[in-house]
């Protein structure tokens, strides 16, 4: 149920840094058509669209198209940085760039099905959201394999890694959980109600808080996705398509635009004055106020 929006619109709403000021601003455009995926390291901010990559080290003043390797066509809906490798998922596979977007390279050997909505990585370990199950490479991706024994949907959406729990939504099933690496994945659907609940869009950790952005709203679980709990209370449009945290700070992006919380959801606040274009596709968060 996702809906990019374009670029100019999701830099200005979601990728400068955030504050629980209810006033944003819009940065410099880029030619880059439709954005699906954002990422930060502090410094470097990556920008995934459908016409390849751009990066920003100006807080959004200005940005560099970074597609060396890169197909001029190329989606990329999710960007993930581990050290000095950036993780690029695509249509078309996985990309790697070891020096800061200056070129990538495709790494997809073992990878039967190339459609990449998210990358996560632990340790050693990375795994690929694909629309066929969930992969995993032991290697930076030089090789990759099925990683998706237990999973009764392999439509995945999303992934999130906290310490040895490894959570991944798709679309339609719910969400699944792994403690063993990928090796064996287990449904936590307990609490979750309706349809669209079972989409699952992102997910977010604070201390023992896990948050699932659904198309029915958001959801909390506080023991480690053994049951979960409404808290919508605020949110005013689901779904809620994306979600990030910074201290106390929980951030959820909306059709309706972004809302805050401050009490580990249990209340929302719109925080949408300024936004020229309130879809909210993707959430980054770069730096403090």
């Amino acid at each position: 149920m996702r809906t990019a929006t374009r670029i100019f619109s999701i830099i200005a709403l979601l990728f400068i840094t955030f504050s629980t000021k209810a006033q944003w601003n819009q940065t410099v455009s880029i030619d880059g058509g439709n954005v699906f995926s954002l990422a930060s390291d502090g410094t470097n901010t990556f920008a995934g669209t459908d016409a390849g990559i751009f990066l920003t080290t100006n807080n959004g003043n200005t940005w560099t198209e970074v597609n060396n390797g890169i197909d001029a066509n190329t989606i990329v809906y999710s960007l993930t940085i581990s050290g000095t490798n950036i993780y690029a998922g695509t249509g078309s596979g996985v990309l790697l760039s070891t020096n800061n977007g200056g070129s990538w390279s495709q790494i997809n050997s073992g990878l039967t099905n190339t459609l990449i909505r998210a990358i996560a990585v632990s340790g050693t370990n990375i795994f690929a959201a694909t629309g066929g199950g969930v992969f995993l490479s032991t290697n930076n991706g030089a090789s990759w394999s099925l990683a998706s024994t237990g999973l009764t949907t392999l439509d995945m959406q999303a992934l999130y890694i906290d310490g040895s729990n490894i959570y991944a939504g798709t679309g339609g099933g719910g969400i699944f959980l792994s403690t063993d690496n990928g090796s064996s994945w287990t449904a936590v659907n307990s609490g979750l109600t309706g349809f669209t609940s079972f989409y699952i869009n992102a997910f977010a950790v604070s201390g023992v808080n896990i948050f699932a952005a659904t198309n029915s709203g958001m959801y909390l679980s506080t023991n480690n996705g053994g049951s979960w709990t409404l808290v919508n209370t605020g949110l005013t449009t689901p779904p809620v398509t994306s979600i990030a945290i910074s201290g106390i700070n929980i951030y959820a992006g909306t059709p309706n635009g972004m809302f805050l919380s401050t009490d580990n959801g249990s209340s929302w606040t719109s925080i949408s004055s300024g936004m020229t274009d309130t879809y909210t596709y993707e959430v980054a968060i770069s730096g403090t106020d």
